[in-house]
């Protein structure tokens, strides 16, 4: 079997997380996929992660890079993966924080051997989509009688610091797990990271995550 081999590029620009990037002749990546290159921050070597957001024509393409970008050089050797970012799905991720390109938070020595899927995938068929208006059932009483929530549907939790927020949504991720069988997954940028975070600890300390895990027979 032969192994296709991607050529490198090297960059021209870096301007903050924007990062201009040429490539030889017909070899430019695609937009949304994924390019590395290698930096060493006072001898701490790591690997930056850009996904391709323009190609600018004369051999180059503008990249955002997904994390910081200090020690970026022009000059520098950038690898083309070939493909979209992708990251762990299906029951291997359960009770685990990872970032957007699938390295778990919680326990960097975990690697994810189960399958990925790419973060840019075609939606669904229209078909195979079923309209339908159903409660989604908290088992919070209070919840499901005066205001209930619709299956699929937004919903917004107003207040200010330490009026329960939090413990509102870890009493219903509690249930939806161990009541119904189901999966919650909380997904921030920015600020709302911290509170992920926060959360986790919360759950961990509470032991609701760990009772999610028997349930779904992670443990």
């Amino acid at each position: 079997m032969s192994v296709t081999t991607l050529a490198t590029g090297r960059i021209v620009k870096v301007a903050g997380p924007v990062v201009d990037v040429e490539f030889p002749p017909d070899a430019l990546p695609e937009i949304n996929f994924a390019i590395e290159v290698d930096i060493s921050v006072q001898g701490v070597e790591s690997t930056i992660i850009c996904e391709v957001a323009q190609q600018l024509g004369d051999d180059k393409v503008r990249a955002v890079a997904l994390a910081p970008t200090d020690g970026l050089v022009r000059g520098a050797e950038v690898r083309n993966t070939g493909a979209p970012i992708s990251v762990p799905v299906g029951d291997q991720t359960l009770g685990h924080i990872f970032n957007v390109w699938g390295t778990a938070l919680d326990d960097p020595e975990l690697e994810f051997t189960g399958e990925w899927w790419p973060i840019h995938r075609d939606p669904p068929p229209f078909e195979d989509i079923e309209a339908q208006k159903k409660v989604f059932e908290t088992g919070i009483k209070v919840i499901d009688l005066i205001c209930p929530y619709l299956e699929g549907g937004k919903i917004g939790l107003f207040g200010g610091a330490g009026v329960g927020k939090t413990v509102l949504i870890q009493e219903m991720i509690n249930r939806v797990a161990t009541q119904h069988g189901g999966v919650s997954v909380f997904a921030g940028v920015g600020e709302r990271t911290r509170e992920g975070n926060d959360l986790f600890l919360e759950m961990k300390d509470s032991g609701v995550i760990d009772k999610a895990a028997l349930v779904f027979g992670q443990m």
